[in-house]
């Protein structure tokens, strides 16, 4: 985006997505003729929290709120730390040139939430599943074998009456 007083901004990625407790790059890029004024807000369903406001070469006044988990850069770029679900939402920032140009980006942030738990359930179902199938296989191989034997031992004394009939019916002719 480049403005008439030739301020411009470059936003390469205005779409991240984050997991909780994940460092994010707010990746800008700008160029002006003389000083600049970069201003970060974060807006979000809680509301609009001005971030940080920085003179390229000169102070950096970051609020309270992000005192600990932001840190700036010569580009107009920002580092969040360790960020969280209220970190969501849009990002803005303003570039001012001293003369009263600005320029504006926006990026939008989704943080989202690793759920130990569904992963946990899943680990769990999977192995009562893979238990109950040991076990059925188990008993399927047990009446298997108990089918055998069985048919062994009803197989042997079919054909020992068969003989003792047989030898009967030869005696009694």
């Amino acid at each position: 985006l480049s403005a008439p007083g030739g301020v411009s901004l470059v936003v390469p990625q205005p779409n991240i997505n984050a997991t909780v407790a994940q460092n994010i790059l707010l990746s800008v890029e700008y160029s002006c003729r003389g000083i600049a004024t970069i201003e970060w807000k974060h807006v979000s369903s809680w509301g609009t929290t001005k971030i940080v406001e920085w003179k390229s070469g000169n102070y950096v006044n970051i609020s309270t709120v992000y005192k600990d988990r932001v840190t700036t850069f010569e580009n107009g770029s920002i580092q969040l730390l360790n960020v969280g679900m209220r970190d969501a939402g849009y990002y803005f920032i303003t570039v001012t040139e001293e003369y009263g140009t600005n320029t504006y980006g926006t990026i939008i942030v989704n943080v989202y939430e690793i759920i130990y738990e569904d992963l946990h359930f899943v680990a769990v179902l999977f192995a009562f599943l893979a238990a109950v199938s040991a076990i059925l296989i188990c008993f399927m191989w047990l009446c298997n074998k108990s089918l055998h034997l069985f048919q062994k031992t009803t197989t042997h004394k079919l054909t020992a009456s068969t003989t003792e009939e047989i030898e009967l019916e030869t005696i009694e002719c």
